[in-house]
């Protein structure tokens, strides 16, 4: 796994998800989102709760795949459960089909923008830390789709940076989150370049706004099923 150094020099453009990014995404994200390894494991489990008796699982913004292999390691070798990956990153689809051959695994990788991907009944939908690369007004739009095409008692997986609505409180998060990356080896400069490349390209919600949007788009619930400071995972179940 290669080591992410991207914002050791200065940044030329905002944040995406390039040839770049891709090469150091799963170390990226070890070291930049708290609990990234147990929040998965959450996540897991109640996606294979839903699968019981089978169904589709689609990963909306699958990256490298992580997350559909260790569901599909879980599920040892239950063909009843189709394992499906969505990404509109090339770089992030290559690297996934690596992994996949380096497995022996069965995921599906689809190339394409999840916003005009065309769904097929699933039992479970994920999707990790992408929502909020998705502008608001097109946030709403693609949750509604979602519980379109989720089978009656299917479920929602997603998590989400978010916000406090307590202005004080936002800003004591985001500290706690920046002394957390330090910790994880990252440089003052690094954080502050990776903070002014997502800037305007990252919008999270509060947890309160996640809920609220998935109960108006169709969801009978919506909890927090892991929280560290400004990171959550919710299930919303239709």
């Amino acid at each position: 796994m290669k080591t992410d150094t991207l914002f050791t020099r200065p940044i030329s453009k905002q944040f995406e998800f390039d040839a770049d990014v891709a090469a150091v995404f799963d170390d990226m994200l070890i070291r930049s989102v708290p609990y990234y390894k147990e929040s998965q494991q959450l996540s897991v489990r109640f996606a294979l709760n839903a699968l019981e008796n089978g169904g589709r699982v689609i990963d909306l913004g699958c990256s490298t795949a992580s997350l559909l292999l260790e569901i599909e390691r879980g599920a040892k070798g239950n063909d009843t459960i189709e394992l499906i990956g969505v990404d509109n990153s090339a770089a992030m689809i290559s690297h996934a089909h690596k992994k996949i051959e380096a497995f022996g695994s069965k995921i599906l990788l689809v190339e394409g923008d999840i916003l005009e991907y065309p769904f097929e009944k699933s039992k479970v939908i994920l999707c990790n830390y992408t929502l909020q690369f998705i502008r608001p007004m097109l946030r709403e739009q693609l949750v509604r789709k979602i519980v379109d095409s989720l089978e009656d008692g299917g479920v929602f997986i997603f998590s989400e940076k978010v916000l406090s609505e307590n202005a004080t409180l936002n800003k004591q998060l985001i500290d706690c989150y920046y002394d957390y990356k330090k910790i994880q080896g990252y440089s003052e400069y690094e954080i502050v370049q990776k903070r002014e490349a997502l800037e305007n390209v990252l919008i999270p919600y509060t947890v309160e706004e996640n809920g609220a949007m998935a109960k108006k788009c169709g969801f009978k619930s919506c909890d927090v099923l892991f929280q560290w400071a400004n990171f959550a995972t919710f299930i919303a179940m239709k």
